[in-house]
């Protein structure tokens, strides 16, 4: 268990956060949230004991550990992975290595003997000798396969050594866990076994996280950062965003009687009780479902973008043609004999076996790139808004934001300028900032502004919510759901996926898996993985 108390952080004249006053307790798992900059990360710090608070205290149980996931990526370059791993549970280590250099002696003594066996008895108690293998299941668990289990992490990927790291925070089955964007890097599959891990652990776990599908599967409480407080609510991420939008939406109607109020949340939290309780979450966090109060729910102080993508004209029956599309690069193939059409109406998640694989598919159907063999051909009534996994070509110049915006708009008045750029939560002092020196979120609204400037008819995303805070990326989600035109997007965002896309297309090196069915189906379903794993490994 983790006590905070009158726990505060100031970073100049601004306090951060004051008076945080919370328990975490064992068996649960808290999702925290927070605009960007709301200090997330400074909170975990702190109660991980890498950051001074201003005043209060964390208190961690009497004889528990914590484990943190690392954020340096290098820290263990001299060290193999296995042994990296082992360095998660630090005591154990270190009479490991204690045992090692005492049998290494070559003048061995009895009082070294007595002191071995008092080693041996600790070691023995921690199932030291499961250790290794523990370690190594971990491992094969987030996908890394045995030959890389010796090689030393400055040899490694940047994506795999982020694998490891989150092995080792993991290892010995800590009692307090502290994740910071743990989903990084991760593919859909690792994520999943993620879930599924941590969704049935009875330790204190304390995650951050923009994966709204992460948060749903595995949190039991959510702990919002907003407006300088902190708070704990029972419930997963999305009883958390809806039941503070009734409650927002109930502040505004203020004509009804508190006791019609108590009988919608009432209500919202039935139905939300049943879809939950038909859901593929694991027993535990099903227990959240006890725990919910209605004098809990309040509204929330979050901004939301305005996202809406209103199309000049709707799309003919003939949307995209593609025909033994196939592209390659420095020997290697992407995908091989892609065909197939899309049609009127329809959201398609495209998959591949890495980022490259979707962006090349993406820049060739935008004439960007040029395949090796294939053609593919848009429908005459197709407009396009294309949203690219690098944007940084539109952001060479030095110039003003509302300058920037203005290059794409038809309405050049800044009025209007001011207008549209205030939907998308720029205002004052932001409308005057150069452009290279925004953010990564605040250059993905602009490129989304700059999207709906064009009112398109077909909408193609790679990866956009990459870079953006949960309330754009819940916003921009909410708008893509109801978008009535067509959309091709790639993503890491399994909730974005799964609540638009309606069809998946893998591209795999020897043709395309081509099937209309929900995500996470398509994700579950043992045939298709039999024949992705055959596709992927030939």
């Amino acid at each position: 268990m983790i006590t905070v108390s009158n726990l505060a952080i100031q970073f100049g004249k601004k306090p951060l956060f004051s008076d945080v006053n919370l328990k975490f307790i064992p068996g649960n798992c808290y999702g925290v949230i927070g605009a960007n900059g709301a200090g997330k990360s400074t909170f975990l710090r702190m109660i991980s004991g890498d950051l001074e608070p201003t005043r209060g205290s964390v208190i961690v149980g009497q004889t528990e550990r914590l484990s943190v996931l690392k954020q340096n990526h290098n820290e263990f370059d001299a060290f193999p992975v296995l042994d990296t791993v082992l360095m998660g549970h630090r005591e154990l280590w270190s009479i490991m290595k204690e045992k090692d250099a005492l049998y290494a002696k070559s003048d061995f003594t009895d009082e070294d003997g007595i002191k071995a066996a008092k080693l041996e008895d600790e070691f023995a108690g921690m199932d030291g000798w499961n250790a290794e293998s523990d370690a190594a299941m971990l491992l094969s668990g987030l996908g890394i396969k045995e030959d890389l289990h010796n090689q030393l992490m400055k040899d490694l990927d940047g994506k795999v050594k982020v694998r490891v790291l989150l092995a080792q925070a993991l290892f010995g089955n800590p009692d307090n866990l502290l994740l910071d964007e743990p989903t990084n890097d991760l593919d859909l599959e690792t994520v999943m076994w993620l879930e599924n891990y941590l969704g049935n652990s009875q330790n204190t776990v304390i995650v951050v996280s923009h994966d709204r599908h992460f948060l749903d599967n595995v949190c039991t409480d959510i702990v919002d950062i907003d407006y300088g407080k902190i708070r704990a609510f029972s419930g997963n991420y999305s009883f958390w965003y809806e039941s503070s939008q009734l409650a927002l939406r109930q502040q505004v109607t203020s004509n009804k009687k508190a006791e019609e109020k108590k009988k919608e949340l009432q209500e919202f939290i039935r139905r939300f009780s049943a879809n939950v309780s038909k859901s593929k979450q694991t027993t535990s966090r099903k227990k959240m479902l006890e725990k919910i109060n209605i004098d809990e729910i309040q509204p929330s102080n979050r901004r939301y973008p305005g996202i809406i993508f209103q199309p000049e004209r709707q799309t003919g029956d003939r949307v995209l043609r593609v025909e033994g599309l196939t592209y390659e690069q420095d020997g290697e193939v992407f995908f091989k004999d892609a065909s197939f059409t899309i049609e009127k109406g329809e959201k398609v998640v495209f998959l591949g076996k890495d980022n490259r694989v979707t962006t090349a598919f993406f820049k060739i159907i935008m004439g960007e790139l040029i395949p090796a063999s294939g053609v593919f051909e848009w429908g005459v009534t197709i407009k396009k808004a294309y949203l690219p996994l690098d944007n940084s070509v539109y952001f060479t110049k030095s110039e003003k934001l509302v300058d920037w915006l203005a290059k794409y708009s038809d309405d050049t008045s800044e009025a209007f300028l001011r207008g549209y750029l205030g939907k998308m939560l720029f205002s004052g002092d932001d409308l005057q900032k150069d452009v290279q020196v925004l953010s990564g979120g605040e250059k993905m609204r602009c490129m989304i502004a700059r999207m709906m400037l064009e009112h398109p008819n077909m909408v193609i995303l790679d990866h956009p919510t990459n870079h953006l805070d949960m309330e754009s990326i819940q916003s921009f989600n909410n708008n893509m759901k109801t978008y009535q035109e067509e959309v091709m997007v790639a993503s890491h965002d399994h909730e974005f996926i799964e609540t638009v896309c309606s069809r998946v297309i893998d591209l795999t090196p020897v043709g395309v898996i081509d099937k209309y069915m929900d995500f996470e189906d398509y994700l579950g379903d043992p045939n298709i993985k039999e024949i992705r794993t055959k596709r992927y490994n030939r």
